[in-house]
């Protein structure tokens, strides 16, 4: 399999995972325009699936190094099997709160409050899990980050006041989603050897394996939750399963591509764990806040007719937030 041999290389991957973090809602947005949230996100949970499956019998199983993908999946132990599964139902009940986020408030609004209350708490979370990195420049980042939230909070006020609508439920559900996004990845961590992809202690699975069982448990509750959001949605009338099978091709593959793209991310991120630590690595990759924050100022313009003000706030959101990521990469 493949299986990262510097850190630069680590960082990097974690940059691509912030990327695809941050742009997968792009394919929401797209969607919505004749779709329901809680429709696209069957397609997009497709997508993540579809990913994990390509991802363990490519990169998972090339290679003389380490355990393939099947041998790896076959040696696991039912506790970390559980551990995997349990991170990937608890990720999709706080994704599936933040895609409806992100319908009420819109990218900019959502990616910073939800994803960056997941960033501060899941970079502690994974930090008291696995010290690895200088805790100055990890949590100085995180304060950075902080900051960039509340100016974040500060432009919303400022467009609201000014005729702006953005939905208070929106916020709300923001700061749900995040606090239960925050767990998700030490549930995936705890269930790999991060000291030693190549040979794993035996029980524990390596990055491809992880992340299918991980994804696994996104698809199983997702028959849950997303049930229950059809038939009683945060906003809107009701929706049923005749309406999903009624989209045409086109809107079904926006949907999987949103989940081909967070999958990306997503495999990328725990590949780099092990050379980067947990607490760095999925610290920089919740620095999809910028790249979100950046779509959804720039080219949704969802701060549109905001006074002029707002502009300096945004600079500054996003001045605060590159240091700390800034900090972040150097912890280690």
């Amino acid at each position: 399999m493949f299986i990262i041999q510097s850190y630069s290389t680590a960082i990097l991957f974690c940059i691509v995972t912030m990327i695809c973090w941050g742009s997968w809602a792009n394919t929401q947005k797209l969607a919505s325009k004749s779709w329901r949230f809680e429709l696209f996100y069957w397609d997009y949970v497709i997508g993540i699936l579809l990913f994990s499956i390509l991802s363990a019998f490519t990169l998972g199983s090339m290679g003389e190094s380490g355990r393939s993908f099947v041998a790896d999946l076959q040696q696991a132990d039912t506790q970390n099997l559980i551990s995997a599964l349990l991170g990937g139902v608890i990720f999709n009940a706080a994704n599936i709160l933040f895609s409806a986020a992100i319908a009420l408030a819109g990218m900019a609004v959502a990616f910073p409050v939800g994803i960056g209350i997941a960033l501060v708490l899941g970079v502690l979370i994974n930090y008291w899990g696995q010290q690895q990195g200088n805790p100055l420049f990890i949590f100085t980042g995180v304060g950075l980050i902080v900051i960039a939230i509340l100016l974040n909070a500060l432009a919303y006020k400022k467009s609201n006041t000014s005729g702006g609508k953005v939905s208070s439920k929106g916020i709300i559900i923001s700061i749900v989603a995040g606090i239960l996004m925050s767990f998700f990845y030490k549930f995936i961590a705890d269930s790999m050897d991060l000291s030693n992809f190549e040979q794993p202690a035996i029980g524990k699975m390596t990055p491809y394996s992880a992340v299918f069982i991980f994804t696994v448990g996104i698809f199983i509750s997702n028959f849950l939750f997303n049930t229950i959001l059809m038939r009683k949605p945060f906003s809107g009338s009701a929706v049923s399963y005749k309406d999903y099978f009624g989209g045409n091709f086109k809107t079904h593959l926006v949907g999987i591509l949103g989940g081909l793209i967070w999958g990306l991310g997503n495999s990328f991120n725990l590949i780099a764990a092990g050379m980067a630590g947990p607490a760095i690595s999925y610290g920089l990759g919740q620095g999809a806040t910028l790249i979100a924050a950046f779509w959804g100022v720039i080219v949704w313009k969802e701060f549109k007719g905001a006074p002029k003000s707002n502009n300096s706030i945004l600079a500054a959101m996003f001045i605060a937030y590159l240091i700390g990521l800034g900090l972040i990469v150097m912890a280690k």
